[in-house]
């Protein structure tokens, strides 16, 4: 109820940000879409049309609809706590085809982040659930769900941010504060 009503208090403290009427005859530069799709937009900058707007939504459809079939990790137990040196190197493995493939397309946009993750997790994996730091105690008793969703939240933040606020004419860098 306190966030519905800070909401409503938002919206009528401050105007929304739209633009003037459509007009055919003259197109904004660039044209970006809503901001819910922004991320799928940037994402259509730097993979062909076929990777970013068929392959990579339908496999996301597609995990969606298979992965509760999976009886992975019930117990929802850290990642690296049992059998640590196998998934380490499904770890690595899976780092690397993911860094090599983002740095093939020249998307950095995705590799910061990819990479940023990539290092909580080894960082979560040279912890351990009796470590004296608080932060490093809750790293090690995440579970693999908790990775996979934190990638895939801060991914979609990322190419949102980046699509909102550093996209200027043509489709090039921008940084916000130069209009």
């Amino acid at each position: 109820m306190t966030l519905a009503t800070v909401l409503v208090w938002i919206a009528l403290a401050f105007n929304a940000p739209l633009e003037g009427l459509a007009d055919p005859s003259h197109t904004p530069n660039p044209a970006k879409a809503p901001w819910y799709f922004l991320g799928l937009q940037e994402m259509l900058h730097y993979f062909p049309p076929v990777v970013a707007g068929v392959l990579v939504p339908g496999l996301v459809i597609m995990a969606l609809i298979v992965i509760p079939y999976f009886k992975v990790n019930i117990e929802a137990e850290g990642l690296f706590l049992k059998d640590r040196d196998r998934r380490l190197r499904i770890f690595y493995a899976t780092a690397a085809v993911l860094s090599v493939f983002l740095g093939a397309f020249h998307m950095m946009v995705a590799l910061v982040p990819t990479l940023m993750i990539a290092g909580l997790m080894l960082l979560a994996s040279q912890s351990s659930p009796q470590s004296p730091s608080s932060f490093r105690r809750y790293l090690a008793a995440r579970p693999l769900s908790y990775w996979v969703m934190t990638w895939f939240l801060f991914e979609l933040i990322v190419l949102t941010a980046v699509g909102t606020f550093f996209r200027g004419p043509g489709w090039s860098w921008i940084w916000p504060w130069q209009g």
